[in-house]
């Protein structure tokens, strides 16, 4: 069998009516985009057409409530729940992936297991669960508690219900479902395995009231980039979703969590490391900054600043002057790989608030690349062939226009180069990232033996 060359994978991150936090108020932007079932539809479409690997959502179970003059702002409250995004989105599209966010703090083992699960069996084989720790600590009031867990203890937690999920989703054998007329017989109880975990943090009987997913596992996803983050991607993760705004930062990270799967008996080729890639792409350079100066344009200071504290842990920056440099940040229990992102840029590019804020507005400590079609293909080849990415999250800066520019000018330009497919070969999203289908593990007691 002929050697495939290895390729770049894709994923299209759907977030608002854009990633520049502005990007609403461009002229050329649906600014209702976010709650535009029509509108999140079309852009699955045109991401499948480019034969993406997956759409991606993020989500959060608050609204930002520190800063009502800068929120106010801001296309980020009123968002829909993601499985039930997906789940129409499943019936839009028929082959990209359909990833989503759930929190393994603000929820159990088997609401995941089972939604996610669905959301795999509505696709025919396309879901992926991205594993988030959750970092916004205003969550936490709507669960019915006053704080938010430690950042090692929800790891911790983390960990194991990722396990109880796993669990779950193997309650019944692949083959397990006979629905033999004749015998009367629906199902074969002796290929069902109740769970029976009691751990620390979870005690889960099961089974769980679903067949086994058509990919055996949703694929697992995971974002942290902490000490915490790197270790529970290299013991659960399928792809991880990295945050890294240079070059030998990016391929620190890939090395890191690589040999860190190494470790854990891993694979690590069985992992697809994705950064966050911002594209401002134009025919030229010139007209790219163009794009861009004209973004920046409709940044409110406000909206800037606000961002920026919220994503150094919640530190208040108000006393500060904006044109002056950014003050050393104490340690924080949120969010404490995309801070360091952020202070290491200031320091290394010498940046005042002011000019961070504007970095960051546009991707939120993504890297950014703004320039020609040659200049963006080039510093995504740069990357996947230099050892710090499998792959890409595509965070574009305006929906349609920022989605349109990369997937009408980028994309054909990887496909010339022989970087990225020009058609679907498989029709899971487990197919498309290449990644092996889980056996069946049978944990727990069988219900009836054989």
């Amino acid at each position: 069998m002929p050697h495939q060359k290895r390729q770049i994978s894709l994923g299209l991150f759907l977030f608002a009516s854009g990633h520049h936090v502005a990007g609403w108020r461009h002229p050329g932007a649906q600014a209702d985009a976010t709650f535009n079932l029509g509108f999140m539809a079309e852009m699955a479409r045109k991401a499948e057409a480019a034969c993406f690997d997956m759409v991606f959502l993020a989500d959060n179970n608050c609204i930002q409530q520190d800063d009502w003059i800068a929120v106010r702002r801001m296309a980020r409250p009123n968002i829909f729940e993601p499985i039930a995004l997906l789940s129409a989105l499943s019936m839009a599209t028929q082959r990209i992936g359909l990833v989503a966010t759930g929190s393994t703090t603000y929820s159990e083992p088997y609401h995941i297991a089972r939604s996610f699960g669905t959301l795999d069996h509505l696709s025919g084989g396309r879901a992926g669960w991205n594993i988030v720790t959750t970092s916004n600590s205003l969550e936490a009031w709507n669960f019915g508690r006053e704080s938010h867990p430690a950042h090692a203890d929800r790891y911790k937690r983390a960990a194991e219900f990722v396990e109880v999920t796993k669990g779950l989703w193997d309650s019944f054998e692949d083959d397990a479902f006979v629905q033999n007329k004749e015998s009367g017989v629906y199902f074969d109880a002796s290929k069902l395995h109740i769970l029976n975990h009691k751990g620390e943090h979870f005690a889960c009987r099961g089974p769980l009231n679903l067949g086994r997913p058509p990919q055996g596992h949703p694929v697992l996803v995971q974002a942290g980039g902490s000490d915490a983050g790197r270790d529970l991607a290299a013991r659960t993760a399928e792809v991880i979703f990295a945050v890294n705004q240079a070059l030998p930062d990016a391929q620190a990270f890939y090395a890191d969590v690589k040999a860190r799967m190494t470790a854990y008996g891993r694979d690590a080729a069985s992992v697809k490391v994705m950064p966050g890639f911002f594209p401002v792409v134009g025919r030229t350079r010139a007209e790219a900054e163009d794009k861009m100066a004209g973004l920046q344009k409709l940044l409110h200071p406000d909206v800037g600043l606000s961002l920026l504290s919220f994503l150094t842990g919640g530190f208040d920056l108000s006393g500060h002057d904006v044109d002056g440099p950014l003050p050393d940040l104490p340690d924080t229990d949120v969010g404490k790989a995309r801070m360091k992102v952020i202070s290491d840029l200031a320091k290394r590019e010498n940046l005042t608030i002011r000019q961070l804020y504007e970095r960051i507005a546009v991707s939120r400590g993504h890297h950014m690349v703004v320039g020609s079609v040659t200049e963006v293909a080039d510093r995504m080849q740069e990357w996947f062939e230099g050892g710090a990415a499998d792959g890409f999250n595509v965070m574009p800066p305006t929906f349609p226009e920022g989605l349109d520019a990369f997937t009408g000018l980028v994309v054909p330009e990887l496909q010339r180069r022989g970087l990225f497919r020009t058609e679907y070969t498989g029709t899971t999203l487990r197919e498309h990232l290449g990644l092996p289908r889980p056996a069946h593990v049978a944990r727990g007691q069988i219900a009836i033996p054989a």
